[in-house]
């Protein structure tokens, strides 16, 4: 039996997991990652961390498994968007990788924006920090000398694909978030390289995600008992990875990814860019599609930050709010702890706790941190909408859907019905096994991405809309009053 491993090279986390052809998961590993944050606004990772922790985990899996291992096939791989891994002439990194998170090139972007309105339409989205792009101009500004030894440019799974294979190169999905592509044509666009000063001759070969993308090394094959040939598939950005890993591959197949980021993923047949509405309009893992999503930079990841202030464990918080009964909190919190994009495009606004009193218990913070990446959710519901997009359902992937309560209160608060698939919190790591299944099959993607079992659904509340839209309306006038007042500006 032909097994695929599908490797997510995630921003805390390398996850791992082995499928059969029938898709039953009979692996599933995971390392940490760990972050660098050198300055304000800063979010750095070693290239060679993202490597080191793939390479650990399938040294383990051999150990434990040498017969399961022997049986792979293909692998696939997913990660992170929009990090900057640059290559020097021998292919090593020549600085830690800037990530999605990285807020220190939001000038850049805005002299980007000002200067080149024409492109947007064109490359998917207006230049906000955290793209690849707009990090090449700040290089040129603060570490000068740097961008002239650069060779290639690639995406973070990107370099373990190398360091798999020896072969260069990215997919559509994740080049569709470097604002290089000129999405339409999925092709690289030689005015935006020229936009943010990057010698064209960088970027790397371009294949769709499917697409074969060399093989395992032999020593490699040995070292982890594979047979001679295991292909490798081109793979694909995290979101567009989830997209096909719950069988989202159709005009208007939508779902809402709760991970360490949040996202709200819309698959269309064409290109329908909607920059103005700071709506990120890409290219699909799936050849021939494209999506529109909102991209929130904070999702599960807020939850954890609370767990550490008030010294409990996120299962106990989520049993305390849940013995509670359903109510909407009295505490307001804004989840923009690494700044926000959709729909605010703003690297400098930060988290905030509202309204608490002497009797607010860590149950109240922990509700509020749950309702306010809700309402993330429903700002980018709505920029959406303004984009010609509207939801009727939706469903939900990433270690944030394991919380039953948390995905009723998304529920609640965006009036929809959401649905959870057996398997949808593996998201990305799983799709790119359907991926790595597609690549040595040679399958299309009607025939692999289809969606798996539904493992429930979530009607909304009808008695608690009244009350959430209050709190939807308070949540972004904090966001508005903060913001007009410059609390969120940027400090020396």
């Amino acid at each position: 039996m032909a097994l695929c491993i599908g490797i997510d090279v995630g921003t805390s986390a390398v996850k791992v997991v082995v499928a059969d052809e029938a898709e039953t998961i009979l692996a599933e590993r995971e390392a940490p990652l760990p972050i660098s944050r050198p300055g304000p606004n800063a979010s750095e990772q070693d290239p060679e961390e993202g490597w080191r922790a793939v390479a650990g985990v399938l040294d383990g899996l051999a150990e434990q498994s040498p017969r399961m291992m022997s049986g792979v096939r293909a692998i696939g791989l997913s990660g992170q968007m929009h990090g900057a891994v640059l290559l020097g002439s021998d292919l090593a990194p020549l600085r830690p990788a800037m990530l999605w998170n990285d807020g220190r090139s939001a000038p850049q972007a805005r002299m980007l924006r000002e200067r080149f309105p024409e492109l947007p339409g064109m490359v998917g989205v207006p230049a906000m920090p955290g793209f690849t792009g707009p990090k090449i101009p700040w290089l040129v500004e603060n570490e000068p000398g740097l961008v002239e030894r650069i060779r290639v440019v690639m995406l973070p799974k990107d370099y373990v694909r190398l360091k798999l294979t020896g072969e260069v190169a990215t997919d559509m999905s994740d080049a569709a978030g470097t604002w290089w592509l000129d999405e339409a044509r999925r092709a690289w666009s030689p005015e935006a390289a020229a936009a943010t000063g990057l010698p064209f001759a960088t970027l790397p070969p371009l294949l769709e995600s499917p697409d074969p993308a060399g093989q395992v090394r032999p020593e490699l094959a040995a070292r982890w008992g594979m047979r001679a040939g295991v292909v490798v598939a081109a793979g694909a950005g995290d979101a567009a990875a989830g997209a096909v890993g719950i069988g989202a591959i159709r005009d208007g197949d939508a779902f809402l990814s709760l991970g360490t980021s949040a996202q709200l993923f819309v698959s269309t047949a064409e290109y329908r860019p909607a920059p103005e509405q700071a709506v990120h309009a890409f290219c699909h893992a799936a050849p021939g599609l494209w999506f529109q999503m909102g991209a929130m930079l904070n999702g599960a990841s807020c939850l954890a930050f609370v767990a550490g202030l008030v010294g409990a464990s996120i299962e106990t918080l989520l049993a305390e709010v849940e013995a509670e009964g359903p109510r909407p909190s009295d505490v307001v919190f804004l989840p923009y702890l690494t700044g926000e994009r959709t729909p605010h495009d703003d690297a400098d606004a930060r988290g905030v706790l509202l309204g608490m009193t002497p009797a607010t218990t860590r149950a109240d913070l922990a509700r509020a941190v749950l309702e306010g990446v809700a309402f993330s959710f429903a700002d980018a519901r709505d920029a959406l909408a303004s984009g010609g997009t509207k939801l009727a359902d939706a469903a939900v992937i990433g270690g944030g859907a394991r919380s039953a309560l948390w995905v009723q209160i998304l529920a609640d608060v965006l009036g929809i019905r959401l649905r959870r698939y057996r398997g949808g919190a593996k998201g990305p790591a799983f799709g790119a096994a359907r991926l790595a299944r597609m690549a040595f099959d040679r399958l299309p993607a009607s025939a692999v991405a289809v969606p798996p079992a539904v493992l429930d659904e979530f009607e909304p509340a009808t008695a608690l809309a009244e009350a959430y839209g209050r709190g939807l309306e308070r949540y972004r006038a904090t966001y508005r009053a903060l913001s007009g007042a410059g609390v969120f500006a940027r400090r020396a």
